[in-house]
């Protein structure tokens, strides 16, 4: 094998082969297709659900993850908060000529792990090599298919006086990448929360009070303020916050207040936001509290009689905001 992806690595010859050949070696037994050109899947349910997402991570190495982590992750969360199960995903990368073969094993590892974690198969693909200066390295795309056993998990589902919940920190993810870019130091004490979340979905769903959880959303680019804008103006809401309440931990506040940075706008990758019934509360928190990836989960608001599509916070003298929706990008691309 090469050290680093060359442009043959994507001509369909020799080099092609053993490129395919090598991935999925890495893969190993997460891997599952017969190197047809379409996977065959038994799907047992009437109703499947499937997403797609693109990874484009800055930097896409960083300290406790890598792009391949996130891409499992990304696709896996989307598909466990409208209720399936995940099953299958299928995995697509184009690659930068002159990427070390060692960073592409990184990211592979990363998959093939963090699929295991997820218990779901990589059950077909894709290679693309473009030319030096044409892609950062590595870009990868995932399409993911769920199988539902309950009702789908919908945003009209919420209800005035249903409670928001967030399952753990919020902005650890923006500040451990930021740090690594920028080299700030923070990267240590800060790690990204990246994490497949359908294990802890899968103990709401099975311990949890029937229609408990009404609706979740993943808490990712566009940051908790952009899930609570994005409900707010589907239920034609106000949804009210406790500035006191939310999970911001010391270090990313310092990080956050230096770069002038609002934790409410942070993307993550390992974080939930639940609309719950407000007689299950606590219910809801003693099961995330039990799972780790949910252990510092709290209830840092509700969804209010008022109309208007609006996000209010009350501040800790008293006094309520509005949140404003940004209209565009207040950090630099993360993922």
């Amino acid at each position: 094998m090469e050290q680093e992806i060359v442009l043959d690595h994507g001509t369909g010859a020799q080099l092609s082969r053993e490129l395919v050949e090598f991935v999925v070696e890495v893969l190993g037994d997460v891997y599952i297709g017969e190197m047809e050109d379409s996977a065959t899947l038994p799907v047992t349910t009437s109703h499947i659900a499937m997403t797609t997402d693109s990874f484009v991570v800055d930097p896409p190495f960083f300290g406790n993850g890598d792009i391949g982590k996130i891409a499992v992750c990304g696709t896996v969360n989307d598909l466990a908060v409208v209720g399936a199960q995940p099953l299958y995903l299928t995995l697509a990368m184009i690659l930068e000529a002159g990427l070390p073969i060692a960073q592409l094993h990184r990211a592979l590892v990363s998959v093939r792990d963090t699929a295991r974690e997820a218990n779901v198969k990589i059950v077909a693909g894709d290679t693309k090599v473009v030319g030096k200066g044409e892609a950062d390295g590595i870009f990868l795309n995932t399409t993911g298919v769920g199988v539902f056993h309950d009702k789908p998990k919908r945003m009209t589902d919420v209800r005035a006086g249903d409670r928001i919940i967030v399952s753990g920190p919020i902005g650890n993810h923006t500040i451990h990448l930021l740090s690594v870019r920028e080299g700030l130091g923070f990267e240590s004490n800060v790690l990204s929360d990246c994490a497949p979340l359908n294990g802890m979905i899968d103990e709401l769903r099975s311990e949890a009070p029937l229609d408990a959880v009404r609706s979740m959303r993943d808490v990712t680019r566009g940051g908790l303020s952009a899930v609570l804008h994005e409900y707010a103006s589907a239920l034609d809401r106000t949804l009210r916050i406790e500035e006191s309440a939310l999970p911001v931990t010391h270090e990313t506040r310092m990080a956050a207040d230096m770069l002038g940075i609002d934790p409410l706008n942070a993307a993550n990758e390992g974080c939930l936001a639940l609309f719950v019934a407000p007689e299950s509360v606590e219910a809801v928190l003693d099961i995330l509290h039990a799972h780790p990836y949910g252990r510092h989960a709290v209830m840092i608001g509700e969804v209010t009689e008022g109309h208007g599509k609006a996000v209010e916070m009350v501040g800790a003298d008293g006094r309520v905001r509005a949140i404003e929706e940004l209209r565009g990008a207040e950090l630099p691309r993360l993922c």
